[in-house]
C-alpha cells in the first residue's frame, strides 16, 4: 500500500524567469525561519546579490554569471530557482544565444556576475533581480 504523500513531505521549489509574465513563478509559502532548507536559503542571498548588483548598472547592460572555477562561458541570467533541500538553478542565455539550465547543489555554488550588453533589439534590460526579490517579498507577507 503507497504512503499517501503530505504537503509538508513534498520537497519545496520556486522558480521565477525574467520572460515570464509576473505570477509564473511557482507559489512559495512563507515559512519559518528554522525550516529553511539550504537551498532555499542560497536562493534567497542569491536574490539578494543579484538586485544590488544589477541597482549598480546602466540601461545598456544586465546581469549575467560566469561559473567560477569553469570554463563553461557566461550566462545571461534570466531566471532562478530552488528545489529543497539543497538544489539552486539557473536558467539563461549563453554567449551562443543557447538556453542554458545550471541545476547545482547549495556545496558548490561559486557564481560570478558579470555585467553583460542587453540585446540590441529590446528597449530596456530585464532585471530578474527585481523580480525574484518581488517573489521574496510577497512569501514575507503571505501573498
Amino acid at each position: 500500500m503507497a504512503k499517501k504523500t503530505k504537503a509538508k513531505d513534498t520537497p519545496r521549489k520556486s522558480a521565477v524567469h525574467a520572460d515570464a509574465p509576473e505570477e509564473a513563478g511557482d507559489p512559495v509559502e512563507a515559512v519559518n525561519i528554522e525550516d529553511k532548507s539550504p537551498a532555499e536559503w542560497a536562493y534567497e542571498r542569491l536574490v539578494v546579490y543579484i538586485q544590488e548588483f544589477e541597482s549598480q548598472l546602466d540601461n545598456q547592460h544586465e546581469v549575467a554569471m560566469g561559473f567560477a572555477g569553469s570554463d563553461a562561458g557566461i550566462v545571461q541570467i534570466e531566471g532562478l530557482g530552488f528545489f529543497d533541500p539543497d538544489i539552486v538553478t539557473f536558467f539563461g542565455t549563453d554567449e551562443d544565444g543557447a538556453r542554458v539550465q545550471l541545476i547545482q547543489h547549495v556545496t558548490q555554488l561559486s557564481v560570478v556576475l558579470r555585467a553583460m550588453p542587453k540585446a540590441p533589439e529590446e528597449d530596456a534590460p530585464r532585471r530578474i533581480g527585481f523580480r525574484l526579490a518581488s517573489r521574496l517579498g510577497k512569501a514575507a507577507k503571505g501573498a
